[in-house]
């Protein structure tokens, strides 16, 4: 075996033994240790490298174990038979790498021509962040989340956040869900109606592999959740978009064709209007008559500043052919990544098997704590501690963009996040190039808008990121930025 092969360094954290492997084991694998050949004693091999036969036994114990060397009794150590029709050294220009993109050229995804949003990952380094979906990690109830995290590993919990679940999810928090949440969104369900999920978005994913394939039709708010358009298209939907107003959602004369209808009624995404009891009631009856099921995403009900929520369009219906998603993300933190959906017992038990080849089952841990927090009165203190904050954000953005900006706005009283519609002139791409040059991260609206003729004079304010005394003098940057951004063409 040549010598070169060998190389240790004595100043490594790694072990000296570790090292001594990894070296023979590449040499075998790289064809530069003689396959036919007898290995060096461990006397042999200590003696050349300066190391001690303790060291060298342990090498040659692992690539025995390992299967790369065989010892035969009275002969030595050889390299393993089988090792050997692949420990030829091949020429470098024999070598082709793999070719990766001709297997990747016919994904879905390759097909999948929507706009992606791209947030700063390092956000957190910038004066005013108003991205939404991020959060003000300050206000993480992190006391009492370690807390239940630290009873959920004692007994009894402890089986329930170490043990493989199969396909369940903890029983604990499914009942919570049932009679501490849902509840309040006006929605009744029994436990075996009820999936944990990942988040929401893979509730969504789940439906888009259980409801949907090529051929089908998916019809969307515009503007809309671009994420969830994302995940329907990759399934081979086809997206049919539906116009939204200070109401919500204009419930179209007919849903025919339509086999699925996302919408998110409590909370528009990305504008923040509430869809308006009668438009829910006539929406139901329009999926009705046409057989179309409808996706209820209630991703920040909780989040309402003025006047009491509007019940979810789960608890109006009466038929079954709503399917509820509800996340913690938007109040816990988007990191913990735990949600949940609300459907029909024959679907929920579809989508479980479907979870249960992709991901098994969400953090056992994870769900048992969030069902203690819960249960504690932790979860719903923290919930009333973070909305008086946010809407004392939302107060203080209404009055920064009435000041700063050179247009009247009247943002919904719910949310995290302003939605914004300048000027025709106004360029939101422009302006979020210019505000993050200036520390200001807002996101650019036309995004979420279906088609290559998007609107460009609309934008995002977040509202959870940014600390309230960051406010006003993030939006005046804004504002100075403006005129600048609508003049450019």
């Amino acid at each position: 075996m040549p010598r070169t092969v060998i190389e240790v360094d004595r100043e490594s954290d790694e072990p000296l033994y570790r090292q001594l492997r990894k070296a023979i084991e590449h040499g075998i694998g790289s064809g530069l240790v003689d396959a036919e050949g007898q290995l060096p004693s461990s006397r042999e091999l200590a003696r050349e490298l300066g190391l001690s036969r303790n060291t060298v036994n342990a090498a040659y114990q692992e690539l025995v174990a390992e299967g790369f060397v065989e010892s035969r009794a009275r002969q030595g150590l050889f390299v393993n038979r089988e090792m050997r029709p692949y420990c030829a050294v091949e020429p470098a220009t024999a070598v082709r790498h793999y070719d990766w993109s001709a297997r990747l050229a016919n994904l879905p995804s390759r097909a999948d021509p929507l706009p992606h949003i791209e947030k700063q990952t390092d956000w957190v380094g910038y004066p005013y962040p108003f991205l939404a979906g991020q959060v003000d990690f300050r206000a993480f109830p992190a006391r009492a989340w370690a807390r239940a995290l630290n009873e959920a590993l004692y007994h009894p919990h402890a089986q329930f956040s170490l043990q493989d679940s199969i396909a369940a999810d903890d029983p604990l928090l499914v009942e919570t869900l049932c009679t501490r949440l849902l509840p309040a969104r006006g929605v009744r369900a029994e436990p075996d109606e009820v999936l944990v999920t990942v988040g929401s978005q893979q509730g969504l994913d789940l439906l888009s592999r259980a409801l949907l394939g090529r051929g089908c039709v998916v019809a969307v708010e515009d503007p809309g959740y671009l994420d969830a358009r994302h995940i329907f298209a990759r399934a081979g939907a086809e997206l049919r978009p539906l116009p939204v107003n200070a109401s919500g959602l204009r419930p179209p004369a007919t849903l025919a064709g339509v086999d699925l209808l996302h919408v998110t009624p409590s909370h528009h995404h990305p504008t923040n209007v509430t869809l308006s009891i009668g438009r829910r009631r006539e929406l139901l009856s329009v999926a009705r008559k046409s057989g179309t099921a409808i996706v209820e995403d209630d991703y920040d009900s909780e989040f309402r500043y003025q006047g009491r929520p509007t019940p979810a369009l789960k608890g109006l219906d009466e038929t079954g052919q709503v399917v509820y998603l509800g996340t913690f993300s938007k109040f816990l933190a988007p990191g913990l990544r735990l949600g949940y959906l609300v459907a029909s017992r024959e679907l929920v038990r579809e989508l479980r098997d479907i979870r249960r080849y992709s991901v098994r089952h969400p953090s056992g841990h994870t769900q048992r704590a969030l069902a203690l927090f819960i249960r504690s009165g932790e979860y719903h203190r923290a919930v009333r501690r973070y909305r008086t904050r946010l809407m004392r954000k939302w107060e203080a953005a209404c009055a920064a963009v009435n000041t700063h900006l050179p247009w009247r706005s009247a943002p919904p009283p719910g949310g995290v996040s302003l939605w914004m519609t300048g000027p025709d002139g106004l360029d939101g791409r422009r302006l979020a190039q210019l505000a993050q040059q200036r520390g200001v991260l807002i996101e650019p609206g036309d995004l979420y808008f279906l088609g290559a003729d998007a609107p460009r004079n609309h934008f995002r304010i977040g509202l959870a990121a940014p600390q309230l005394a960051a406010i006003d003098p993030g939006v005046a940057i804004l504002g100075e930025l403006v005129e600048a951004a609508t003049a450019y063409e």
